[in-house]
This record gives C-alpha cells, structure tokens and sequence, in this order.
C-alpha cells in the first residue's frame, strides 16, 4: 500500500512513535494548533530511561521550543536549565589552558547556549501531555490503508489509526527499518564513556575557574579526548529552591508538577571518547565501577585532579555509548509516513546538534501540519514540503558533526603517527583562533550559528 489515495477531509490525527525531544516537541506544537496528536512511547513511566546527560540547546532549538510549548511552559524550560556556560575552552589533559572563549550571557531567551539535561527537558516536555502521551506502547510495525489512513500496531496487541504516523523513535527506529529498509545507521569508529560526578565543594575545586564555568574541551595525547561541563541547576541536592533564586523563577518551579519526576541534581559531566580500538573489545557491556576503571586506564597520564574527578564519578551513571551517523538516504516518495531527528538523520553527539536539529524538524513539520488542517495544502503535500527541506539540511548536519573534533574513528588524530601532528594542529588552530580577536569572534559567532539555519 502506498497510502497515497485520498486524505480525509477536515484537520489529521497525527500519530507520533516516541517520547523524545522532538517527538514530544512537535506534539505540544500540534495541540497548540488545535491538530489532534496521540504519541507512543516505549518506556513504562515517565521517569524510566538514562536518556544521557547533558545536551546544548543553541538558538535553533531553543527558537523551536518558544514556537512549539505553550509560552508558560517555555518560561519552565529556561528556569530548568542548569547555569549557562561563560566560557568554551581547549585544555590539555595536564589542565593547561590551550584557548578560552567568551560566550554570550543568557540574557537573551533563544539567542544564546542552554545547558539542559536530558531527563529534565524530557519531564518539562511531558508536562500537561497526560492525556497526549501513551506509555508501555512499543511500536511493531504500521499498515497503510486505502482510504489515506495508516494504523500503527504494537507489541500488547492494541492499534492505533491516523492519518498521519511520525516516527521519532531514534537512532534504531522501528519505523524506519520498514518505511526506509534501505538507510544504513553506521558505527563511526568512535567509543565514549560518559560520567556524572556530584558538585561538591572539593570536586568543584579541583577544577579552574574558566572549566568550573564553562565547557571545556580535553585534546589528550594520544587520542584521548574529553569533555567536561559543570552543571548547576536552581534546586539543590534536596530537590528544594535554591535561596538565591529569582521570585519569578522560584514560583514557577514550585509550581511546576514535573520537579517530582526528576532527579537530576548538580554534577560535572565527564565524557571520555577515541577511536574504538582503544577500548576494550568488552566495552559496551561494562558498567559501574569496571566502566570508570576502563576511563580511568585510558587517561593514567591526566592530571590528577581529572583522575580524581573520574574516581568520584557515580558509578550508577557510567555508560559506554557507541558513536553512530547515518549514511545519506536518497529521496522518497512522500507517504502517510515521515520521520524527524535521529529516526532519519542520526548524527555523532558533539555540541548536541543532534538534539537541535530534532527540535528544528518538529517545529517545520508542525507548520507544514497547520497549513494542510487549514486546507491551504493537502497532508501529503505538507509532509512533501517537509521533507524537502529536512532532508538537505539533517544530512548537511550529520557530514558536519562527523568531521568534528575526532567524532570519526578515522581522524587523523587517531593514526600512530600523524596524530601527533594533527593535535598539535588542532590545539594550535584554537590557540591562534583565541588570540585573534577578530578570528575569535567568528569563532563565538559559529559556536551558536553552527546549529542555526544557515544551510
């Protein structure tokens, strides 16, 4: 079936296959549209799922959540996110300073960097979508009918029936494998080992300044590299109000149901990552202490405060990650089916373009839904224009995050031995780039338009 025959007349009910930011970012822009929407998600509770940790949201995903969330709930998801960083730095894995940036203060909404986590954006995102969001639902497979609609079955037995079926299930979508059997999701030759440890008054310490507020990027010998971000939320270990909070914000998050769900609490990110080769072949069954152990071989020669740092890790929270990108999938047939963010343009983690560019697909996607329930398009032909754009443009993001900062296993960095030369070449491009105000500001200028529009 092609589910290309006549559309029903009158608004779509849309389908969404996962409670993911996108997912759940277009589904709060289609109620808000007055377009019914029903999504379906494969954990059991709203609290279910390590949904990794940090994630930058940039202006274009910060643009897209105004557009989508009603404007109270917004005004929720910037008093969650943790402290905005003051700083992006190049340090060595001695703690020297190869290069610090100035980022902008937050003072603006969306034209900025947040620093959220995961799990919390993810509760401010269920917040008011009971009634939406369908738990314990793990999608099967979908059924394109005669008369345009298309019924997505699950593993309980039960269906569901839409005009529209959107799949926001992730980089190993169910939904892809049969609409687009053909796209390839390939190993970037990559391994992280990503860590939270709790901000204390002594791991805060043995930290310097610019990286106890900022981000700050580890270029180590050997292609060892990591990442560090401080993560200071407005509640305390307690999960109360800190006493230094704004009236405005304090009210909205005592007000704020989702605080009950989330325990998300101030800690250091660790991210440790290189080549695969590096790690044991066993790596991604690793977890606990025997994970922080595998970090902490991999970086004997750090600086002892970094080492440190990984020792008090919570060994709860270590989790190997292998690092994957799509390959381009060349274009289709608009149908009855479309998909947004990793489901179809899954892209290595850095800088969180992955997470920016699912909120930039569902606010397109949203807008293309409202022309055709105002009948100035059919659905088809709003899902055709969707896809028009997204696609260029997700792919053009993949080829980007995969030629950065040793995302790939085949970077140089990682060769015997030109790879002493390419981290020579790559702290010097930085060193330069900080001291060079002019190269400094295109630097700051592209560290937030590099997840913007410009395609």
């Amino acid at each position: 079936m092609t589910g290309t025959a006549a559309m029903a007349s009158g608004p779509p009910h849309v389908l969404i296959i996962g409670a993911g930011t996108g997912g759940l970012c277009l589904a709060h822009g289609l109620r808000r549209a007055g377009i019914s929407v029903a999504v379906y998600e494969r954990y059991r509770t709203r609290g279910e799922g390590l949904l990794g940790y940090r994630v930058g949201i940039g202006p274009t995903g910060s643009k897209a959540l105004r557009e989508c969330l009603p404007p109270e709930l917004f005004d929720v998801y910037l008093a969650t996110c943790a402290r905005s960083p003051r700083y992006f730095n190049v340090i060595t894995q001695r703690l020297r300073r190869t290069a610090s940036f100035t980022l902008r203060p937050d003072t603006d909404p969306v034209e900025t960097e947040r620093s959220v986590a995961r799990m919390t954006l993810r509760q401010v995102l269920l917040t008011g979508m009971e009634d939406v969001v369908h738990f314990d639902k793990t999608f099967t497979r979908y059924e394109q009918r005669d008369d345009g609609t298309v019924t997505a079955h699950f593993a309980d037995g039960s269906t569901a029936t839409g005009d529209l079926l959107v799949a926001a299930d992730g980089t190993h979508s169910a939904v892809r494998r049969q609409y687009l059997p053909h796209a390839v999701v390939r190993d970037a030759g990559t391994i992280n080992i990503a860590t939270r440890v709790p901000l204390t008054a002594h791991t805060r310490q043995l930290l310097p300044e610019r990286v106890e507020k900022g981000i700050s990027l580890i270029f180590g010998a050997g292609g060892i590299m990591g990442v560090l971000h401080v993560m200071e939320f407005k509640w305390d270990r307690d999960g109360e109000i800190k006493p230094d909070v704004g009236d405005d914000d304090a009210t909205l998050l005592r007000n704020w149901p989702g605080r009950r769900h989330d325990n998300t609490r101030d800690n250091i990110n660790f991210i440790i990552w290189s080549t695969a080769r590096r790690f044991p072949p066993d790596v991604m069954q690793r977890r606990g202490e025997d994970l922080v152990q595998t970090a902490r071989n991999l970086t004997r020669h750090w600086h002892p405060n970094l080492r440190e740092l990984l020792a008090r890790s919570d060994p709860g929270s270590a989790l190997p990650i292998r690092v994957a990108t799509s390959e381009p999938v060349p274009a289709w047939k608009s149908s009855t089916v479309t998909l947004l963010g990793d489901a179809i343009h899954t892209m290595t983690p850095g800088r969180g373009v992955g997470a920016n560019t699912a909120l930039r697909d569902a606010a397109l996607l949203c807008r293309q839904l409202r022309q055709a329930a105002a009948g100035d398009k059919t659905l088809l032909q709003a899902v055709a224009d969707y896809e028009a754009a997204m696609v260029p443009y997700g792919f053009a993001r993949v080829a980007d995050s995969l030629n950065r900062s040793g995302t790939s296993g085949d970077d140089r960095m990682y060769k015997p031995v030109v790879g002493r030369l390419a981290l020579l070449g790559a702290r010097g491009y930085f060193g330069v780039t900080s001291r060079v105000p002019r190269l400094a500001r295109k630097f700051v200028n592209d560290f937030y338009t590099y997840r913007g529009e410009e395609d």
